[in-house]
C-alpha cells in the first residue's frame, strides 16, 4: 500500500528510499520549517490580493487558494492516472476533502471561532455538497450497472471538467457580486492590525508573485516532508497500512492543513474557510475530472480485504462531514460565526475514519 502511496508525489521516490535515515530525519526537519514559510508567504500574497482587489479574503480563500493549492493534487493524479494506477487518483480526490473538512475545517473550528460570509456560503456551499453528492451518485450508479467491472470513464470526466469551467466563470461573477465587494475601493491600505508582516501595500503582480513562491514552496517542501517520514517511518518497522492511512493520508492536505492554520495565526481566518469550501469542490471537478480524462478510474480494488471498500467506507463518510457541515453552515449564517463546538464532531470522524481504514486495510 505503501508503494501505491508514495507514488502520488511530485519528488522522485528514490531521492529518498536510498538516503540514510539521519539524512532523511534532517529534510523533516528543514521540509517543516521550510513549509511554514511557504505558508507565510502564501497568505500574505492572498490576503493583500485580497485587499488590493477590494475582494472579501473568504472569496479569494474559495478561488485563487483553494485553485493553487489542489492544483499539484491534481497533477499528481493525472499523472498516477497515466502511470496505471488510476483507483489511486479517485481515493486521492474523496480523501482530500475528508481530511480538509474533517480535519482542516474541525480543527480550525476549534482553535478559534471561524467567520460565516452568508453570500459565500450559500453559494458556494451548496456546490460543495452538489459536487460531492454528483461524484457518489456516479460512483455508486457505475458499481450498480457495472459491478466490479465498475468505473469512471472519459464521459464523466468531460461531464466534471466542464462543470468546473462553468464553476470558475460563475464565481468570478459572484465574487464581483459579492455586498463587500466594493465596500473598500481596490488599491486603499488597509487599517493596521495584529498580522506580522503587511505586504498589502505591494503592487497585485508582486502579491501574484509572492503568493505563488509561497505555494511552490508549501508543496514541494510538503512533499519531502511527508515522503522523508513515511519512508523513515518504514525503516523504523512502522506497518505500511498505518503509514498509509495516517502520514501519506495527512501529506495529500498538507497545503491546505498549514495554509490554513497559518491564516488563523496571521488573522485571517476567513481564508481558511474559503479555501476549505473551494478545495472540496475543486477535488471532484478539478482533481477526479482531470484524472478521468486521463484514464478510467477504477471503483473497485481487487485486491483489498473488501473490494468495495472505498464504496463502504471513503464516499459515505465524505457525505456525511458534508452534510453535517451543510447543518453547521446554516447555524453559523444565522449568527455570523461558527461556534467552535462545531469542530469537534468533524475531527473525532476524522479519526475514526483513520482508525476504520486501518482496520479494514
Amino acid at each position: 500500500m505503501l508503494q501505491s502511496a508514495t507514488l502520488a508525489s511530485l519528488l522522485p521516490a528514490a531521492w529518498f528510499s536510498d538516503t540514510p535515515t539521519l539524512a532523511l530525519v534532517a529534510i523533516a526537519v528543514v521540509g517543516l520549517v521550510l513549509v511554514s514559510k511557504g505558508a507565510d508567504w502564501l497568505v500574505d500574497g492572498a490576503a493583500g490580493l485580497a485587499q488590493r482587489l477590494g475582494m472579501p479574503e473568504m472569496v479569494v480563500g474559495a478561488t485563487i487558494v483553494s485553485l493553487g493549492t489542489t492544483t499539484p493534487e491534481a497533477a499528481v493524479s493525472v499523472m498516477a492516472a497515466f502511470n496505471g494506477q488510476p483507483g489511486l487518483a479517485l481515493g486521492n480526490g474523496v480523501g482530500s476533502i475528508i481530511a480538509d473538512t474533517g480535519l482542516i475545517f474541525g480543527a480550525g473550528c476549534l482553535l478559534v471561532a471561524l467567520p460565516a460570509d452568508r453570500f459565500l456560503l450559500n453559494r458556494q456551499g451548496w456546490v460543495q455538497l452538489g459536487s460531492a453528492v454528483l461524484l457518489a451518485a456516479l460512483c455508486y450508479t457505475a458499481y450498480a450497472r457495472h459491478g466490479d467491472q465498475a468505473v469512471l470513464g472519459l464521459p464523466v470526466g468531460v461531464v466534471l471538467t466542464a462543470l468546473l469551467a462553468i464553476y470558475l466563470a460563475v464565481s468570478v461573477v459572484w465574487a464581483r457580486q459579492h455586498p463587500t465587494a466594493n465596500a473598500v475601493p481596490p488599491n486603499t491600505p488597509p487599517a493596521p492590525d495584529h498580522t506580522d508582516d503587511d505586504h498589502s501595500t505591494h503592487g497585485i503582480a508582486a502579491l501574484l508573485g509572492l503568493g505563488l513562491a509561497g505555494l511552490i514552496l508549501v508543496v514541494i517542501a510538503g512533499d519531502a516532508l511527508v515522503s522523508s517520514v513515511s519512508i523513515t517511518a518504514e525503516r523504523w518497522g512502522v506497518p505500511k497500512a498505518v503509514i498509509a492511512s495516517t502520514i501519506v493520508a495527512f501529506g495529500t492536505s498538507l497545503p491546505e492543513l498549514v495554509t490554513g492554520y497559518r491564516a488563523i495565526k496571521k488573522g485571517h481566518p476567513g481564508l481558511l474557510v474559503g479555501n476549505v469550501i473551494g478545495a472540496d469542490i475543486l477535488n471532484v471537478l478539478f482533481v477526479v475530472g482531470l484524472s478521468a480524462l486521463a484514464a478510467p478510474l477504477s471503483i473497485i480494488d481487487p485486491g483489498a480485504n473488501h473490494p468495495a471498500v472505498f464504496l463502504m467506507l471513503p464516499v459515505p463518510t465524505m457525505i456525511v462531514m458534508l452534510l453535517y457541515m451543510r447543518v453547521c453552515i446554516v447555524i453559523a449564517g444565522r449568527k455570523g460565526h461558527f461556534s467552535r463546538w462545531m469542530g469537534a464532531p468533524l475531527v473525532v470522524g476524522y479519526v475514526a475514519y483513520l482508525a476504520a481504514s486501518y482496520a479494514l486495510s
